[in-house]
């Protein structure tokens, strides 16, 4: 079964609201990153010469708000094209850029948790299983776009 109406539809509310305060999500968002894996800490180069999360860093609401976008992007594209497609030089600069900070698969789940506690805290009330199944489907098959590229460029 592909990705339905209602969970393209899922996501586009969801991403809405959160778009309406971007700074505190961004902020959440790697908040519980750091929380679930404080390790990942120096993997975010605006994150390696500080102690707590810099509140109004430009770099960390940049970075945040391009994961949350490129999930949002993909669920329209999964329902849209029954797959998730990057343009090849923004693949390419994905796969290069995570591989060169060493990302491996466990990041990629821990990010997915951070997401999806972001996305529910959120939502508050209008937060589902559904709209959690909807945002973890669409980042799933993004991160295994840039996984596959990662292997691709490892290999060569």
């Amino acid at each position: 079964m592909g990705f339905t109406e209602k969970q393209e539809a899922l996501v586009k509310e969801s991403w809405e609201v959160m778009k309406q305060n971007i700074p505190e999500f961004s902020l959440r968002f790697f908040s519980l990153i750091l929380e679930i894996a404080p390790a990942a800490k120096p993997m975010f180069s605006f994150l390696k010469d500080t102690d707590e999360i810099p509140q109004n860093n430009p770099k960390l609401k940049a970075h945040a708000v391009k994961v949350f976008k490129m999930t949002c992007e993909s669920a329209i594209q999964l329902r849209e094209k029954g797959e998730v497609v990057l343009s090849e030089s923004t693949l390419q600069w994905l796969g290069s850029v995570h591989l060169q900070k060493g990302v491996i698969d466990p990041h990629f789940e821990v990010v997915k948790e951070a997401l999806l506690r972001t996305v529910k805290e959120a939502m508050g009330e209008k937060w589902s299983e559904e709209m959690n199944g909807a945002w973890g489907d669409a980042y799933d098959q993004l991160a295994n776009a840039i996984k596959d590229e990662m292997k691709a460029e490892a290999s060569t």
